[in-house]
This record gives C-alpha cells, structure tokens and sequence, in this order.
C-alpha cells in the first residue's frame, strides 16, 4: 500500500491511521454481524470515493482503519464520511443497536488522526491493528477483514 497513485493532476501517497470511539464506549461492535456491516459498508465507501482501505480492527468499543485517501479529502472529511454511512446502515440492519445508545447516535464525537511517515511506518501500524483485541476477555473477538 506504500506506492504513489496517479490521479488526473494529482500524484498521491497519504496513509491515515484513523480511531475512534462507539458512542458511550459500548461494545457494540462484538454484537454478531455488527463488525462485519461495518467492514462492509467501509470498503464500498473506499471503492466510491477512490480510498484505498488497508486494514481494520475492532476492540468491541472502538475502530482503527489504516487507509489512503487522495489530497482532496482531509482527514476530518474522511472520519465524517465514514462515520455517518456506517452509522446509518448498522442502525438500519441492527434496529436493536438503537435501543443501546440513547441520543441516537452510533459514533462517539472525536477521533485520533496519524499520518503514516517515517517515525511510525505502515509496517507498525499494521501490526498494531493486527494486534487489537488479542489480549480482550471478550471470547467474541474478531479481526476485521476485507479481503
């Protein structure tokens, strides 16, 4: 996921390792088939939009997408995006998330942003997603996959 991509005038190489929170820390995400909507719903954002996703990972209560998006997209654009499609198609298929969360809302409101760079390579960011959950009690844990 390291190469440049071309684009009609533009040239690109930004990599985002984006994470944020369900709302209340709920550990929504371990309800059967919630991750798998959001994983779902995340890589045909990416193929809309042009974004490349890499690699994703859930703790139950939180998310970590590492991805590309063209200079075009700043990164509030892309969590915006993301979190509101999500959002809106885990709450149509899984009505009963909705019972958990008074106020209406999935996502919490902030994330954490880190452009991939030298300091922190692709590399250690993929093993640190990879990693997320491993040491949970939850026996429900599961890796997001894409491919």
């Amino acid at each position: 996921m390291s190469e440049t991509i071309s684009g009609a005038h533009t040239r690109w190489n930004i990599r985002y390792h984006l994470v944020w929170i369900v709302k209340y820390r709920k550990e929504l995400l371990f309800w059967p088939g919630v991750s798998e909507c959001f994983c779902e719903v995340v890589k045909g954002i990416g193929e809309r939009y042009g974004w490349v996703i890499d690699t994703m990972a859930t703790d139950g209560n939180h998310v970590h997408v590492f991805m590309g998006a063209p200079p075009r997209y700043s990164p509030a654009e892309v969590v915006k995006v993301i979190k509101s499609l999500t959002a809106r198609e885990i709450f149509g298929r899984f009505p009963q998330v909705k019972r958990e969360l008074w106020g209406g809302e999935f996502w919490g409101d902030g994330y954490y942003v880190r452009t991939v760079g030298s300091e922190v390579t692709a590399a250690v960011i993929r093993e640190y997603i990879k990693k997320q959950g491993q040491e949970t009690q939850h026996k429900g844990y599961e890796q997001l996959k894409l491919f």
